[in-house]
């Protein structure tokens, strides 16, 4: 299969391995564009029989990709509180690296808060740069809940108290502390990082295509339906859009400088984000 025309993500498939690099700068936002080619992405991996294993990293040393972009959050319906029966686009977009028949796995070197964040745990396996990779879900410090899966993720990898902790507390969580957690399976030293991955990578690649999807469905065959809690997640997160406080604190977030490199870096600016 030819991974051509993608101007957003370098895609590449060798001995097995599908490799996506997200190259969107200035901070990875998953906007629009974005959210177009990482569909593009899982639909057409999902169907490359030569493909068994999944990679997705940054060329970004120092975001893996920033959140979804506030501004098509602002322009979402504030008036469906409605629980709809078919997942959203962004949850159905993530999903399916969850339920391919591959080994999906995302590699953190930077920066992964909001959609960024829900973007990896999606994934089979998360691994993170020490000193780098951050972490968060800061929804809650915008009046809104994160809306792309990261309320049903956490809770399952986490644990309640611990997913409670990152979505009310919205603040960053290092590859260390991710990794006792279990929000990533591994925080590893930079020099460290690819060659664990590459070579994880390459060893499930090696295995019977049928036998890694089956164990992956067998695996998940140990917890509940996830999709009933996605719905859940979707119906609160549009009821948030409603809220008095939502979108004059999603404005002030743009104001005081979200979504750009410099304060992105710095760290996500909720100090300033009360009414």
């Amino acid at each position: 299969m030819a991974y051509d025309s993608y101007e957003l993500l370098r895609v590449r498939v060798d001995s097995g391995i599908a490799r996506a690099t997200i190259d969107h700068p200035p901070i990875n936002l998953i906007d629009l564009p974005l959210i177009i080619e990482l569909d593009r992405l899982g639909r057409e991996v999902e169907a490359d029989e030569s493909a068994r294993v999944v990679i997705l990293d940054s060329a970004d040393p120092e975001f893996f990709a920033a959140h979804a972009d506030v501004t098509l959050i602002q322009a979402l319906p504030a008036d469906d509180s409605t629980r709809h029966s078919e997942l959203s686009d962004f949850h159905r977009i993530v999903d399916r690296f969850r339920t391919m028949p591959k080994a999906t796995i995302a590699v953190i070197e930077g920066i992964a808060r909001g959609g960024g964040s829900e973007l990896a745990l999606s994934f089979d396996m998360r691994f993170a740069a020490i000193g780098r990779a951050i972490l968060a879900q800061p929804e809650v410090a915008v009046g809104i809940i994160p809306g792309g899966s990261g309320t049903q993720r956490l809770h399952r990898l986490v644990g309640r108290g611990r997913a409670l902790e990152i979505v009310l507390g919205a603040d960053d969580i290092d590859a260390v502390t991710a990794a006792e957690w279990g929000y990533v399976n591994r925080a590893l030293p930079d020099t460290e990082l690819h060659p664990f991955v590459d070579a994880l990578a390459a060893r499930i690649a090696s295995f019977p295509a049928e036998a890694i999807a089956r164990a992956k469905s067998a695996v998940d065959a140990a917890l509940p339906d996830p999709i009933d809690g996605l719905l859940t997640e979707d119906q609160l997160f549009r009821a948030c859009l409603g809220d008095p406080e939502a979108h004059p604190r999603m404005a002030a977030f743009l104001a005081a400088g979200g979504q750009t490199r410099e304060v992105e870096v710095r760290g996500f600016p909720t100090g300033s984000l009360g009414s």
